[in-house]
């Protein structure tokens, strides 16, 4: 057991929680020129205040439709609490978020921890595959909010971890009590990610080889093949393929009738679950002669949050 203070930072994305958010949001995620690059360095936040106000308007229709905002922030706020309770027998452990494009932000939250008293820093990323565009956007952040707080922080960093063993585990058993929706049926299991630009993996980004590395693991206990695919493109460069529309469009014509779709890179629900997998995509499956299912995301899983303690332990 630690007696030392020792700050445990969630990172992850945010969301917009209500319908006011969304506008700022949006501006907050085009601003960021670790992802996505509009014009000279000048130019990124006027061009990202105009892409917010065009976008806003349709996102704020998808949001309405899940609820009215994103749970995203909700959900990891759980994790982080639930997280912190597993942790107290272990010694003096306090979890918090930092959301890169919403609230809590980074710069708040280590004003909270300094506050505190807390030195020790372990930054544990919950984008289980490594991409410069979300871990490597986040943790760029958090050593510019470091250098801007003016506070001396021992800063430990879990970048990835495709293969760990409790995520993996969870992962494997949600995919099979939802394959007992089809029984005696088996269900195509159809792997869907977040989407990245090509030009992201060219240049070295080991994201799609990390998904792999989950999906290899994952069937070695499931013993059910699966297919992967891409969601959430937007804009005109070119972005992974096959899409996951695209992957159901071929599925069907294929003569598949029942679809297990698994959302692989996410822990926790937020609009590309609840909306483009349970709403977009099912109604597009049903329309096809397709049953599409979707088994549940990691969220509290309490096997998800002991492996998440035991990355902890890993540093």
């Amino acid at each position: 057991m630690t007696t030392e203070q020792t700050g445990i930072i969630l990172l992850n994305m945010g969301g917009p929680e209500k319908a006011e958010d969304v506008r700022p949001f949006l501006y907050n995620l085009f601003s960021d020129r670790d992802i996505i690059r509009l014009g000279p360095f000048f130019m990124q936040k006027p061009l990202a205040w105009l892409i917010a106000k065009r976008r806003a308007p349709k996102s704020m229709k998808t949001y309405n439709l899940i609820g009215g905002g994103s749970p995203l922030t909700r959900i990891t706020l759980a994790q982080a609490k639930a997280l912190e309770e597993t942790l107290k027998k272990h010694g003096d452990y306090t979890v918090v978020c930092a959301m890169r494009y919403w609230h809590p932000d980074t710069d708040t939250t280590l004003k909270m921890l300094a506050a505190r008293g807390i030195k020790k820093l372990i930054a544990l990323s919950l984008y289980p595959h490594y991409s410069c565009a979300t871990t490597g956007s986040s943790v760029q952040e958090l050593k510019r909010a470091i250098s801007r707080s003016n506070n001396t922080f021992e800063l430990k960093i879990i970048k990835s971890w495709p293969t760990d063993p409790g995520y993996i585990q969870t992962l494997a058993t949600n995919i099979e009590k939802a394959s007992l929706a089809f029984e005696p049926e088996l269900p195509q299991v159809v792997y869907s990610a977040h989407s990245l630009p090509v030009s992201f993996i060219e240049a070295g980004d080991p994201y799609v080889e990390h998904i792999k590395e989950t999906i290899k693991a994952v069937e070695k206990i499931t013993n059910l093949p699966g297919k992967l695919c891409f969601q959430s493109r937007s804009g005109p460069v070119e972005w992974l393929s096959p899409s996951t529309p695209d992957m159901i469009k071929s599925l069907a014509d294929e003569g598949c009738k029942n679809i297990l779709m698994v959302p692989i890179s996410f822990v926790s629900d937020h609009v590309e679950t609840l909306y483009e997998i349970d709403m977009l995509y099912h109604d597009q499956a049903r329309d096809l002669g397709i049953r599409l299912k979707s088994s549940e995301s990691l969220n509290c899983n309490p096997t998800f949050i002991n492996a998440l303690k035991k990355l902890i332990f890993s540093k």
